[in-house]
């Protein structure tokens, strides 16, 4: 059994900041392991995080998100679905938590 693989580029606006800079400071790059599992970074600021999915259902995902330093310490847990907009083009509402505190988040995602 084999999976082809596939690029994702994908950004997440935080729900306190709806602009063009949320896009952009946001930006990532995944790699579709297989047909579960999304691994890859993405920007934080000045410094890059990395980032990890597991769908669980159809289009529906579990993904965690952490500094790359003290990784441990700053994992951001999430759950979100996937919706297809056009072609390979989806949007993404998500909702993740960090140290007790959670955050609507909307994404969008295009698969290379």
């Amino acid at each position: 059994m084999t999976a082809s693989a596939q690029f994702s580029i994908m950004s997440n606006m935080k729900s306190d900041s709806w602009n063009l800079d949320s896009i952009t400071s946001n930006l990532a790059l995944g790699y579709q392991v297989n047909d579960d599992l999304m691994l890859g970074v993405q920007k934080n600021g000045e410094s890059y995080d990395f980032i990890g999915r597991y769908n669980i259902a159809n289009n529906v995902y579990l993904s965690a998100q952490t500094s790359s330093e003290d990784a441990l310490d700053n994992v951001t847990y999430g759950v979100g679905v996937s919706l297809k907009l056009w072609n390979d083009l989806y949007i993404e509402p998500n909702y993740a938590i960090k140290e007790e505190e959670g955050s609507f988040n909307v994404g969008l995602s295009y698969k290379l």
